[in-house]
């Protein structure tokens, strides 16, 4: 028997995260990790949204994340320490919005191993070398350079090893240009390995141990090594260099305490605590992460204590030497496994349980009536100050990451009689404790519904200039009649727009650089910029059934099966082709392309007639109206779409990867996809989905600045390019009937849709979602749940 394991989704919790310029660009992003995958997202600075660039599998499980940038540098490059066994240097390249791999060291066996390295990485701040360690024995240097091509490149291990130590955590010293050097928190238990008596583990002292990395004689050596008084479990290095006094910060139980080389005395302060606490008392409190900030002219730190109190850390100086750790309460947000703060005011916080939280630091908390401790302030031993937690004072929560780390009880089940399953998941714990309720699908937000006199049939938005960011018009045909919506403000109508009210409408577009055009079922009206109107009209007392229109072509088809050709000349007249092309059957549905950047028109047109076949037809002026392939259906085609998507590394279709595809929708409720040929227009590879129990509408929609399908049966799908491939994913919303793509000031990328008699506005914002979530608060950590039918 062979098994396939598929995964439905992706990881949620994150275990590393590191900031920096890693597109090169002055913009800060965020790599993170979620134990397996790699992702790149990016804090949008005016919006405080979160956008993910970028999302890779690794086939391997992530222990170590740092970034570094090469002295003088620009762009900051990402070194992964894994269970492969190797040391990995790897580039963000957003122009194929892929990682490039630059450097990969093999250094010892696979698999997450005590002796391998792989668990602590540092880097040294200048750019100029990395520690790789083991927790046990084994730790490795590289330098790290460039070559004449301005090319990085990196050295032969330099090994650092000592047998039998435990390493719990190392930092780069920041020594500004000197020699790079490491702090390293360790223990030699080589003495209580050897004693039968087991005293020795009581004497044995953690120690602080600085490598230093001779740049000269191309060696590491053991510098430095001192024993520590309270047993620490992470280092916070200090800006060095013309920033700061540089040393190293020792987080341990109950204290902090600031270390540094030469004549600097250790500074040592206790940790505050909270007033009242109902914790333990006699249990000891420890740091658990932290993030520095830092300016030309100052820097602190933030770092979390256990219980999700965030203390703000500075250093008072006198001529490069410590004088007094001074300590500040903060704010209490979740336990976080990272803490990272950007230059644009955000702090991250990857959540060890729940949500990923990013706040806007509104108040750095200088000016408030928080007391203010200080290494200075006399305490006898043992003692230690007290504080009381409150509200967020100096954080506002802007955006947060769905997460459902840890899953401790799942449930399938179709509760809700939607005929899809959902799955049921206790999730969290404590007062952060959620029952969470899955439902396949994209998630829709709806930024506005106002109902409309009647039940209209089609919705379209035009621009009134091709330059123009945003829509100005809501087009709304009704079966009698056409309403004209002005977007601003406020969504109002209006009379004056050219527009024909009296009859339905069939097509609206923007056309040529300034034009609009309505087509409905008595003719075509082709209004220009300065108000003046062409009209065309339908001979005899034939009227327009179907059309295709594209930035600069016009397809209509009159009864009978007659297709009439317009093209737009470069004054911009609309003028009709000499011929026109008698159909050997009914026309069901047409389609055209977006006319190709730098292109006059597009090469092809789709039809889909009542004899069950979808035709290719050319719009080249040597072959125009002449037919070039056909595809036989299994039923009759209701809509059709010609779109070009991105495909293999290309996200964009700027990168010249893009490929024109041929989507069908059948009055059966089955998708069909075809790669059509942009040279000969031949059709293949088609490929089918079912999605539903109604004939499927497609309409042509932007998402993230490429072309998508919005595809309606029984429940709308999306397909669309996202991330290197595709994805064909429903909406979970209610059934629509018809959509366009909707551009405003308040909402730059959406969808205005009709629904029976309402009109409502979409946005899609969570691409490449699996599931949507509904989250239920809990006050406890659940332990099992049920479901009851």
């Amino acid at each position: 028997m062979f098994l396939y394991g598929l995964t439905l989704q992706r990881a949620t919790g994150i275990t590393h995260v590191i900031q920096g310029n890693f597109s090169g660009t002055k913009q800060q992003e965020l790599v993170i990790s979620r134990g397996k995958i790699l992702e790149v997202i990016r804090p949008d600075p005016n919006t405080g949204k979160v956008y993910t660039l970028l999302t890779q599998e690794i086939f391997g499980v992530v222990r170590s994340l740092v970034a570094f940038r090469l002295t003088g540098g620009t762009k900051d490059y990402i070194i992964v320490g894994s269970d492969s066994g190797r040391i990995v240097i790897l580039e963000y390249m957003p122009s194929k919005n892929v990682f490039d791999k630059i450097h990969q060291e093999t250094f010892g066996k696979s698999g997450c191993r005590r002796i391998v390295p792989g668990q602590f990485l540092a880097v040294d701040p200048k750019g100029r070398a990395v520690m790789i360690g083991a927790i046990e024995k084994q730790k490795l240097v590289y330098i790290l350079n460039r070559d004449a091509q301005a090319r990085l490149t990196i050295s032969s291990p330099l090994e650092a090893h000592k047998s039998s130590t435990f390493c719990y955590h190392m930092v780069g010293i920041d020594v500004g240009f000197e020699n790079p050097c490491f702090a390293c928190l360790e223990v030699d238990y080589e003495e209580a390995d050897n004693d039968p008596t087991g005293e020795a583990v009581q004497t044995t002292q953690q120690m602080l141990t600085f490598y230093e990395l001779d740049l000269g004689l191309n060696h590491v050596v053991r510098k430095y090594s001192e024993p520590v008084e309270e047993h620490g479990n992470f280092l916070i290095a200090v800006p060095g260099g013309n920033e700061g006094p540089s040393g190293v910060l020792i987080c341990s139980e109950n204290y902090i305490t600031y270390k540094n080389f030469g004549d600097q005395p250790d500074i040592r302060m206790p940790i505050p605590r909270r007033r009242n606490d109902l914790d333990d008392p006699e249990r000891g409190m420890v740091f658990v992460c932290s993030a520095t900030h830092k300016t030309k002219s100052m820097f602190f730190f933030l770092a979390q204590t256990e219980q999700g109190d965030i203390f703000k850390i500075t250093l008072e100086t006198d001529e490069d030497m410590v004088t007094e750790i001074r300590m500040k309460y903060f704010d209490t947000v979740p336990i976080a496994t990272s803490l990272n703060v950007l230059k644009t005011g955000f702090l991250f916080l990857s959540s060890e349980f729940g949500n990923h939280f990013l706040y806007q630091i509104a108040h750095l908390g200088d000016d408030d009536d928080e007391p203010e401790f200080s290494s200075a302030m006399p305490l006898e031993e043992g003692d230690t100050f007290f504080f009381a937690p409150r509200p967020l004072k100096n954080l506002v929560v802007v955006d947060d990451l769905e997460s459902l780390s840890p899953i401790l009880s799942c449930q399938i089940a179709d509760l809700a009689n939607e005929d899809t399953p959902q799955l049921y998941t206790a999730c969290g714990r404590g007062p952060r404790s959620s029952m969470r309720v899955l439902r396949h699908g994209l998630e829709v937000s709806e930024m506005a519904v106002s109902e409309l006199p009647g039940n209209p049939n089609a919705v379209w938005t035009v621009r009134r200039n091709i330059l123009e960011e945003f829509d100005a018009y809501i087009i709304v045909s009704f079966v009698n009649a056409t309403l004209v919506l002005s977007i601003g403000e406020t969504v109002e109508e209006v009379t004056d727009s050219g527009f024909l009210g009296t009859t339905p409408t069939l097509s609206c577009s923007l056309i040529g650089d300034d034009a609009l055009l309505q087509i409905y079922p008595e003719g075509i009206r082709h209004i220009r910029a300065d108000k003046r109107v062409n009209e065309w009209r339908t001979p005899g007392k034939k009227v327009i059934v179907r059309c295709a229109v594209n930035q600069r072509q016009v397809v209509i088809a009159l009864t009978g099966g007659e297709l009439v050709y317009f093209e737009m000349d470069p004054s911009g007249q609309l003028n009709e082709y000499t011929e026109r092309k008698e159909m050997s059957a009914d026309v069901q549905c047409m389609s055209l392309a977006s006319v190709p950047q730098g292109e006059q028109r597009s090469r092809f047109l789709a039809v889909g007639l009542a004899d069950n076949t979808v035709r290719i037809i050319s719009l080249d002026p040597s072959d125009c109206l002449q037919p070039l392939s056909m595809q036989a259906l299994p039923a009759l085609a209701e809509s059709l779409c010609i779109i070009e998507m991105a495909s293999g590394e290309s996200s964009t279709l700027e990168a010249g990867g893009g490929l024109l595809y041929l989507n069908i929708g059948l009055q059966n409720g089955v998708l069909l996809r075809t790669v059509l040929d942009p040279v000969t227009g031949d059709l293949s590879d088609t490929r089918t989905r079912y999605l539903g129990s109604r004939p499927v509408k497609l309409f042509r929609i932007k998402m993230q600045g490429n072309e998508a399908v919005l595809a309606m049966s029984s429940r709308s799908w999306l397909s669309y390019w996202y991330q290197s491939r595709f994805h064909l994913t429903p909406l979970s919303y209610e059934t629509l009937e018809y959509a366009s793509s909707f551009a405003s000031e308040q909402c730059p990328e959406g969808i205005v849709a009709i629904s029976t008699n309402t009109l409502r506005i979409l946005a899609l914002e969570k691409l490449g979602a699996v599931f949507n979530q509904v989250s239920i608060p809990l006050k406890y950590t659940p332990r099992d749940r049920k479901s009851v039918v």
